[in-house]
Parts: structure tokens; sequence; C-alpha cells
């Protein structure tokens, strides 16, 4: 097992997100797990808290960009708002990750914003509560698919089409959307548009029952004719088919770690949980002892254990890169490919291990392993993450290998 010790600066917020999680998150988890739609208003204390921390740069506990420069960067190891808001992530998911995906102002539009707004976009959305829609019912995790359309008319764009399972889609004050520019140029036309609540032909259809992170909304909304400034467009209106759809991409390299870091969250929760549970049936865990010389349920913990280790230093090293401005794109897909997997694998089996215990709602076992499997879906489903992964190990387009 490697051990990796957390830098010193982090502490303070480590301990922050921890207390809001032990002491919020964890009470009212499973009330607003029953309560699904209704929004957690014990959240807005912490808001302003979390703009705090963002603002500063240390990073909080949500959605923050990954900004790239190549301009008066100092030389040397950087350990920054990244990595902060990964480790800030995996506390406060300990806690609850559909409470954490509730926060205001820490929705994914805001890593969106973050990663490709010019200076001015950035100041002038400061503030803003932003979701992401990029899914739709005919495009899934092929976001190159996407058949929605914005047609610039004078200084705006028109935006037409429909998305779905949009997270935190009724509650946010605007929606991040992903929509193409002309059909015929694929992948490069596709770009991304701050569209705000209240804007004419915005229109929420409906929010959705689901399986897990019920605390969470997660909207159907359709745009008919919706017009929104020119300067609402992120990053630059010029369609380069040589780069390809580079630009809003970036946005996953900075919201697959945050994504992994929940299923992080999530899966050591659910691990100490099930050590509890095992303590308390007589059944140790020895470190120092082979795995096949223990209790069959010791040495199925050590394992997952293994699983979860892997996952945390792969997310780890995908922060650190955004950091320190290095490309991060493949080890994002691996951490998210290899966390999402990985939290579903651990839950389900710490439920099986807690026995009756972990199939009741006697304890959050049981809703621990339905909150997990949208962590291993969303921001690119398992499968999309290893053809991501492939694509970049074996220098492949997406042309040459799907």
């Amino acid at each position: 097992m490697i051990n990796l010790e957390v830098p010193k600066k982090a502490g303070t917020l480590i301990n922050q997100a921890y207390q809001a999680a032990a002491e919020v998150f964890r009470p009212i988890s499973r009330k607003y797990d029953r309560a699904e739609h209704t929004y957690p208003t014990e959240l807005d204390m912490f808001a302003a808290l979390l703009d705090g921390l963002n603002s500063s740069g240390e990073g909080g506990a949500g959605a923050a960009g990954v900004r790239r420069s190549e301009k008066n960067e100092k030389p040397g190891n950087r350990n920054g708002s990244n990595l902060n808001i990964v480790l800030g992530t995996i506390e406060m998911c300990w806690g609850d990750v559909g409470l954490l995906l509730s926060m205001p102002r820490q929705g994914l539009g805001n890593a969106a914003i973050g990663s490709v707004a010019t200076d001015e976009q950035l100041k002038r959305f400061s503030g803003l509560w932003a979701a992401m829609a990029i899914t739709e019912p005919d495009c899934g995790s092929d976001s190159a698919a996407i058949t929605a359309t914005a047609r610039l008319d004078g200084d705006e764009y028109v935006i037409n089409g429909e998305k779905i399972f949009v997270t935190a889609g009724e509650r946010a004050d605007a929606v991040v959307v992903w929509a193409t520019l002309d059909k015929t140029k694929g992948r490069a036309a596709i770009k991304s548009f701050v569209v705000e609540k209240g804007t004419p032909g915005f229109e929420v259809v409906r929010v959705e029952h689901k399986l897990g992170i019920r605390a969470s909304d997660t909207a159907v909304l359709r745009f008919e004719n919706v017009r929104v400034p020119k300067e609402n467009l992120l990053g630059t209106p010029e369609i380069d088919t040589a780069k390809g759809f580079a630009g809003v991409m970036q946005t996953f390299d900075n919201t697959r770690p945050l994504v992994a870091a929940m299923a992080i969250g999530v899966a050591r929760a659910a691990l100490e949980e099930t050590r509890k549970i095992l303590t308390d049936a007589g059944v140790s865990v020895d470190y120092d002892k082979p795995v096949h010389g223990q209790h069959a349920a010791a040495a199925t913990f050590l394992q997952l254990e293994a699983d979860y280790e892997a996952a945390y230093l792969l997310t780890m090293e995908s922060a650190w890169m955004a950091d320190n401005r290095k490309p991060n794109s493949l080890q994002a897909s691996m951490a998210k490919a290899k966390a999402g997997r990985s939290v579903v694998e651990i839950t389900l089996k710490c439920v099986e291990l807690a026995g009756t215990f972990g199939y009741t709602e006697e304890s959050l076992l049981e809703k621990w392993s339905r909150d997990a499997k949208i962590l291993d879906i969303f921001e690119g489903t398992q499968q999309i993450q290893q053809l991501i992964v492939a694509r970049r190990i074996l220098g492949k387009t997406s042309a040459e290998l799907k």
C-alpha cells in the first residue's frame, strides 16, 4: 500500500469538509434520499464558505476549472486548487454525494465555465450556479453525436434542442448547453453556451425519479428558439476541424477527476462502515498476515481496500497534473474509469459482507450502493473511459478506434 502525505496547507480545508460531512450531510442523508426533489435548505449556509475558498485560489469542495497557461508559470511542484478540490470532494462525499451535487454554485457547469471561459466571462458569470447539459434523448456517451443546434443571428445565437439527465437542471441559475454550430462539420462545430434561467424558450420539462443521488435534482430541458448573446459562447467561435472539439472536451479534464473523487468518498464511507460491522462480529483485519490465512470476510475486505487505494492514487495524479499545467486527459479518464468501477464493486460487496444489516435502512450501506452506480455512468461511462484510454495509449484517433 502506498501512503501519500496530504499537503499540510490542505489540512484546514479537509477538516472543514469532513466536519460539514459528518455534522450536516450524514444526519440528513436519509431524509433527502426519501424526500426526493425537495431542496436541502441546510446547504445554503455552506455556499458562501465554498465561494470564499474557491475565489481565494485554494479550492473548496465544489466545481472549479482547469486553467491552462504558459505565461508567468513558476517552476517546481505545485499542489494547488485542483488537488484541494478533489481532497475536499472526497470528504464531502463521505457524507453524501447527492447533497454535494446539490450545493449552490458548485455545479458541473461551473467547472465548464472555469475551464474554458475568458477572463471577462469568468467575471461576468461569477456567483452563477450553472448546471451542464450534454446528454440528449438520442445521444448518450458519444458527445460528438450532439444534435442540439446554435445558429448565429446578428449578435445572438439561437439554440434549439432537448437535453436529458441534467444534474441540478431545475435548481441552477443557468445551464452550460453543448450545441453544434454546423452539423456538417462534425465534432469541431460543437461549442458550449451559457443559457440563464428565465430566457424565453428555455423550459424545464420535468425532473426524474432516480435509483440514487436522490437529494440531487435531475432534469429534462427543452430549448425552442432560445436567444443568447454571442458573448455567452465559451471559448472561441471558430470551427477548427484540425483541433476538433478539444476546447469543450477540456471541461472533462476537470470534471472527471471530480467524479472520481466523489466515487472515492462513497467507497471510503462504505469501507469504514463495513470495518465497524466486521469488528463487532469478531472479524479482525490483519495487515501483517497473508490473506489466505485470514477470515474470508477479512480477505475480501483487504481486496476492496487495495482497489480503493488504486483509484485514490490515480485521482490524486490527475488533479496534481492539472495543478502543474500538464495534459491530464489520459489520467483523468483512467481515474474516472477505475474509481467508477471500483465504487460500484466496493459498495455492493460491502452490502454482501454486512448481510441482512447491509440490505436494510438501518445503515446507509444500501443507499451508498444505489448512489454508486451513477458515478460509473455520468461524465462518460466506463466503456467510454476505456475507449479514451486505449486511444491515448495506442495513439489512435476516434475514427481509427471506435
